[in-house]
């Protein structure tokens, strides 16, 4: 009989044993847009801030001659290739990803309306999120979230940002945010 109770008495100590281990159990707290977005800028905002890059088109090198960031110092025998030179206020608001002061402008023909150049803003800024969609459970405990990512262009010239809307600029690219339970917080895994 004794045999019996101390098998009853161990028995009852592991039922409330395996109670208060359940009961100590927590779900994974909830990953609101709001906190998501706010990780994600945060993690934006820890990055060396960087100039835009803005491809500039047909119409953009008009517009930048127009807003005197650069003038036409050579056209050659083609009178449709010509090299543009950075004026002091265009070095002032943006650099060529090729280096130099020199554009050189080389289209295939009179009527090509496909070359650019690349250009950078020299306002550096962070990239900007927004746009969060819903919260998605993911494998693993991970929940992912699709938000929208920007380029800023605050402190950007309205010519320079006019042009970096021309078409064959991209503004903004769609990513997604992987989040994962660390030490008992939602924490930011990755962003792809």
């Amino acid at each position: 009989m004794k045999k019996v109770a101390k098998i009853n008495i161990l028995l009852a100590l592991a039922i409330m044993a395996a109670g208060m281990v359940v009961a100590g159990c927590k779900s994974a707290p909830d990953l609101t847009q709001a906190q998501a977005l706010t990780m994600i800028q945060a993690k934006y905002d820890a990055t060396a801030p960087t100039g835009a890059g803005v491809t500039v088109n047909n119409d953009g090198m008009v517009a930048g001659v127009t807003a005197k960031y650069w003038t036409r110092t050579t056209i050659y025998p083609n009178k449709y290739w010509a090299d543009f030179t950075l004026t002091a206020d265009g070095k002032k608001v943006l650099k060529l990803e090729s280096g130099g002061d020199v554009i050189k402008w080389r289209p295939q023909s009179p009527t090509d309306k496909d070359f650019s150049i690349a250009v950078e803003t020299v306002q550096a800024n962070h990239l900007k999120a927004r746009d969060i969609k819903d919260v998605q459970d993911g494998v693993g405990g991970i929940k992912t979230v699709t938000f929208t990512e920007g380029v800023d262009l605050t402190g950007v010239p309205d010519a320079l940002v006019a042009i970096a809307h021309n078409p064959g600029n991209q503004l903004t690219t769609t990513r997604t945010a992987n989040f994962m339970v660390t030490n008992g917080a939602w924490a930011l895994q990755s962003i792809q």
